[in-house]
């Protein structure tokens, strides 16, 4: 005896009459009819709110369009700008760009001003106003090489304090510059205590540990 399911496998599917077939079309009509109708009443009810939203978000595509092509068309200017003064080996235009401009690229055209005008207030001006640290410390290691002789060891540890972190690329050539400045007044101990630290720290570049090997 077949079992039920193999009977209802057998069994071919009802054909719908003609009443049925009228019936499940005018269910679809009616159901999408209150679809319309509730989509309708929503659109009415929150229209307002809808058509602020799609404004919304035109206003923020548009804005970022344009904030890149402004980003970039203000890079392109910049780079420009640098390329120009560089070239022309001027001064005032690079100070002035670097005014312009912000991050590395203020830090280097101002860096590159005082090397054509050797002005240490624009140094100074880096020291204490850099955008990057890394300028920053190269602007102090640099006043010290011009100010160090008319400062005491004490001074110049202080001044150079910014410095006294793994952190910065000048942190060993700031250490070797206070350890030099204790051997010019002759104070050999607190030198030797900086040429110290150098030698015994493993991570010291080689340049700078032999140096201090060698003045110790």
């Amino acid at each position: 005896m077949a079992s039920i399911l193999e009977r209802n496998k057998n069994m071919k599917p009802k054909k719908k009459s003609r009443e049925e077939y009228a019936e499940d079309a005018l269910y679809r009509e009616v159901w999408e009819e209150v679809n319309n109708e509730k989509t309708h009443a929503f659109v009415k009810k929150y229209y307002r709110h809808l058509i602020a939203g799609a404004l919304g978000i035109l206003i923020i595509a548009t804005a970022i369009q344009i904030g890149i092509r402004v980003h970039h068309n203000n890079k392109t200017a910049v780079a420009t700008n640098y390329e120009a003064a560089v070239a022309s080996v001027d001064a005032n235009a690079l100070a002035a760009l670097s005014e312009d401009t912000s991050g590395a690229t203020a830090d280097l055209a101002l860096f590159q001003a005082y090397l054509i005008d050797n002005d240490i207030k624009k140094l100074e001006k880096l020291a204490q106003d850099g955008h990057t640290h890394d300028f920053k410390d190269l602007a102090r290691i640099h006043i010290i090489g011009i100010k160090g002789d008319d400062m005491t060891p004490q001074q110049v540890e202080d001044y150079l304090e910014p410095l006294n972190t793994k952190k910065s690329p000048f942190y060993y050539t700031s250490r070797l510059t206070i350890a030099q400045k204790y051997i010019s007044v002759g104070d050999r101990e607190n030198a030797n205590k900086w040429l110290d630290k150098i030698i015994n720290d493993d991570s010291a570049p080689a340049v700078i540990s032999a140096s201090a090997q060698s003045l110790r």
